[in-house]
């Protein structure tokens, strides 16, 4: 701003001459004219204008407004019938007239801003901006000093104007505004907005420019923008000359010179320099806007930017996705998140893109170590795990944690692990929850290499995340409860925190229902603990030890998952034992029953026969045929069935390791399983020896795991169809009457959680309802049933 100009444009603090001491003049506007003339010409031409002087000029407008000379001034647009009802409580009676000097500043600025305009009549490009908004500058600083002294009209003759209906009188500063927009914007518009224009497109080919230049231009556009009716109520611009003349050709500009671009660049270009050019295009826009355009147009140029240039070569985007995926370029993936999400619904195709993907890098996995992990559950959940590790980490990393990405990984994940090649192999759904169920075992049993506590919680928080995807959560839940059931019995647990904290979790995962059982074995073993202290002291009060180490777990059949075992008749050394607890048991315990479980039973055997002291540790089984040996060092294997009452199928899978650890020998050297008969001869071998004096022998019995397997399975089918039926019940309770159609699927959605049941099992089982009158169908309508309470 030049430095003549001294003057404030706020007047709101100079007072009325009158009340300033100042004589008061009666002043006609010819009078005064002149000189306010004068002094307008010199504030549009710069000049210095010192206070005096601007008082002055305040004082002409003023003393002519409140002026009472009736010929001083007709004010032809008040009636003359209404004069004495536009006097002023002030002023001693004048009245408040102003519109021939109105019409006079109107006239001097129309003829002002005339004559400004053929000064720039030949000016285009940059030098018709630098004309344009030096001339707004000065000329808009200029109407603002004019505003102030202008200001009594403006309070009081314009108000007035404006109350009785007057749209077209506008403040002085206003009239400025709606004069310049009427002669001088209309006049050079077209030339400014297109010199913007190339002036902009200069700048996006990398040109330095002058940005004020186009800055000076938008303020002066949005300035012009009064509203519609050019209410002088309003203070705030309607942005609507802006809009017109300089946003909308600006964002026509903007897609012709994207369109162009985007189009040449990939023609020489890959995709992957296409979107950093494009992120940088966009931030290029954004700084435009902030230097030099209203903050109004952001959206709307953004908007038209990312249709252009991303919306436009979307299906080039989709293409390369899988390309990007597969080279593992996570930032190129990232970069592509970022604009792709800028499109509505632009993510949808690249969420289904990456689900195929993972899905199909989860089944190739699994097919590679397929042959592997059928009987290896550590390769199979490791495998999983790593496939969902790796893109789990791209989710975070490229896509932010993307709801839509999470879902599409977990879908994929879902897929693969419930049908792989191990699962079609084995011809079973259930598999992975079986192997899963495997896996955890090997976690929490004692092994050589126990991890620590921490890489044991890790490993289990692990087994969830698989957990999680498992569709057949009841499988899972009964080969865990076979499994956990065995390390309690054989007290092979690793560590009972850490048993707990995995019940903790599927707790957490699934409710209280699905681990209560397995809680309940826990209590079980507690109470076991305490329950052979009792006996113990009882036996001392009695003042008849047992003689060995006796330890007894007694199990609530409902809880755990053991079935009843083969008889045995057991040696005398240990039938003392078992009679002593069993009458101890009954007496404490009037109506319950107890089963023993030989299979699960073991013990300890210590040696007097060899050169050497060995203390075997074997099965209830393999202690009852060997301590027969001590009557006489050869029998027939019949004569083991008579006195031990073993079955044969079980007997020669017992004798087979024994054979096998040299204990017993028979007539034929390394005798086979299917090589012993009932008349095969069984001697102790007395020549044993072992490096070892503490030997395992112990076993399990072939017949009885797939046993257990078989049974396990078929527990299964016979549970999830009592799920099945029981839910069925519960929707029917509640609706009362359902369709068959909305039946099936109310059913899979509430069991969806444990398992997925197969539609002929559900509609097996509203059958067996209608057998129990739980339901009927309806007569007129055969698809549809109704509960019958």
């Amino acid at each position: 701003m030049s430095n003549n100009r001294i003057l404030s444009t706020h007047v709101s603090n100079i007072n009325n001459p009158s009340t300033s001491g100042q004589a008061r003049t009666q002043a006609g506007l010819n009078e005064i004219w002149d000189d306010l003339r004068q002094g307008i010409e010199a504030v549009y031409q710069q000049q210095t204008m010192n206070k005096n002087r601007y008082m002055i000029l305040y004082s002409h407008v003023y003393n002519h407004c409140t002026s009472s000379n009736p010929k001083a001034s007709l004010d032809t647009q008040v009636p003359q019938k209404n004069k004495k009802n536009t006097i002023t409580s002030q002023s001693e009676g004048a009245q408040i007239i102003g519109s021939e000097l109105y019409r006079k500043l109107q006239d001097f600025l129309e003829n002002y801003l005339e004559k400004l305009k053929q000064t720039g009549t030949d000016l285009v490009d940059e030098e018709v901006l630098k004309f344009f908004t030096k001339k707004w500058e000065d000329y808009q600083f200029s109407s603002k000093v004019l505003n102030g002294f202008c200001s009594y009209l403006n309070r009081h003759w314009v108000k007035r104007e404006n109350d009785s209906g007057h749209n077209n009188v506008y403040e002085i500063y206003n009239l400025a505004l709606v004069t310049w927009r009427l002669i001088f914007f209309r006049y050079f518009s077209n030339k400014v907005t297109n010199a913007v224009l190339k002036l902009i497109e200069r700048e996006r080919n990398g040109e330095p420019i002058n940005s004020r230049l186009i800055s000076g231009v938008a303020e002066c556009y949005v300035a012009l923008g009064l509203n519609e009716t050019e209410s002088k109520q309003s203070n705030e611009p309607t942005l609507k000359i802006y809009k017109d003349y300089l946003e909308e050709p600006f964002i026509e500009d903007t897609e012709r010179f994207y369109s162009r671009e985007s189009m040449e660049f990939l023609r020489q270009n890959p995709i992957t320099e296409y979107m950093k050019r494009v992120e940088q295009r966009l931030e290029e826009e954004k700084k435009r806007i902030r230097l030099y355009l209203n903050e109004s147009s952001e959206s709307i140029l953004l908007n038209k930017c990312e249709e252009v240039l991303i919306k436009k070569h979307l299906d080039l985007f989709y293409c390369e996705f899988e390309n990007l995926l597969n080279d593992g370029k996570n930032e190129d993936l990232a970069r592509m998140y970022d604009l792709v999400s800028k499109i509505p619904d632009g993510l949808n195709e690249l969420k289904r893109l990456l689900e195929n993907f993972i899905y199909t890098q989860g089944m190739e996995a699994i097919e590679k170590c397929c042959d592997t992990a059928l009987n290896d559950p550590k390769v199979y959940v490791q495998t999983i795990l790593e496939v969902h590790k790796k893109y789990d980490l791209l989710v975070l990393s490229a896509f932010h944690n993307d709801k839509g990405f999470v879902a599409a990984l977990d879908k994929a994940c879902g897929k693969f692990i419930n049908n792989n090649a191990v699962t079609k192999k084995t011809n079973s759904s259930s598999k992975s929850p079986e192997l899963l169920a495997r896996y955890c075992d090997l976690l929490l049993k004692k092994s050589t290499k126990n991890t620590e506590d921490s890489e044991l919680e890790d490993s289990l928080s692990q087994v969830m995340i698989v957990f999680t995807y498992i569709e057949d959560k009841d499988v899972f839940q009964k080969f865990y409860s076979k499994w956990l059931a065995r390390r309690l019995v054989q007290q092979t647990s690793a560590s009972d925190d850490a048993e707990s904290t995995m019940i903790s979790k599927l707790k957490a995962a699934c409710g209280f229902e699905y681990t209560s059982k397995l809680q309940r074995m826990f209590l079980d073993v507690g109470v076991s603990k305490d329950l052979n202290e009792t006996f113990k002291r009882h036996c001392e009060q009695i003042q008849q030890p047992l003689n060995l180490d006796f330890y007894i777990m007694v199990l609530s059949s409902g809880s755990w998952p053991f079935q009843q075992c083969h008889p045995l008749t057991l040696p005398t050394e240990l039938e003392k034992s078992y009679q002593r607890f069993t009458d101890f048991y009954s007496s404490q315990h009037n109506g319950r029953k107890l089963s023993w479980l030989y299979s699960f039973s073991k013990g300890e055997v210590v040696t007097n026969c060899f050169k050497n002291r060995y203390t075997l540790q074997a099965s209830t089984y393999q202690i009852a045929i060997l301590l027969l040996f001590n009557e006489k060092t050869e029998f027939l294997v019949k004569d083991i069935v008579d006195m031990t009452q073993i079955k044969m199928d079980t007997l020669v899978q017992v004798l087979a390791v024994l054979f096998k650890s040299k204990l017993l020998v028979s007539d034929e050297e390394d005798i086979e399983e299917a090589d012993i008969q009932l008349n095969t001869p069984v001697r102790l071998f007395l020549n044993y020896k072992n490096k070892k004096f503490r030997i395992n022998i112990n076993a399990p019995i072939k017949s009885d795991i797939k046993q257990e397997d078989e049974k396990t399975h078929k527990n299964i089918e016979e549970d999830r169809k009592l799920l099945i039926q029981a839910a069925i019940v519960r929707i029917m309770k509640m609706r009362k009457v359902l369709k068959h159609t909305q039946l099936i699927n109310e059913v899979l959605s509430q069991l969806s959680s444990r398992f997925k049941p197969k539609v002929p099992i559900i509609k097996k089982c509203i059958d067996i309802l209608i057998e129990k009158e739980y339901l009927e169908r309806l007569e007129n309508e055969k698809d549809s049933y109704r509960y019958l309470a």
